[in-house]
């Protein structure tokens, strides 16, 4: 995993497990080394921690408009 420095000043980890966008991967980042903490998803494409992810599973990042659309969805929620 690699380490990285986040918007607080925390040392993250980027796992190696990922998930597609539609400009590049977002990667999945632990707040702690052993992977217990889920903190959120870094852009690959800018290279943010600035993500959002809605009740659906959409990740988008606020910066580049990089996005990751739902697994599943059910047509009510449109």
């Amino acid at each position: 995993m690699d380490e990285r420095t986040g918007p607080d000043g925390d040392v993250l980890y980027l796992s190696d497990s990922t998930e597609r966008g539609n400009k590049g991967p977002f990667r999945i980042v632990y707040a702690d080394a052993e992977t217990s903490r889920r903190w959120g998803f870094f852009c690959t494409n800018c290279e943010s921690f600035d993500t959002a992810v809605d009740s659906m599973g959409r990740i988008q990042c606020n910066r580049c408009a990089n996005f990751h659309k739902a697994e599943e969805w059910d047509a009510a929620h449109e």
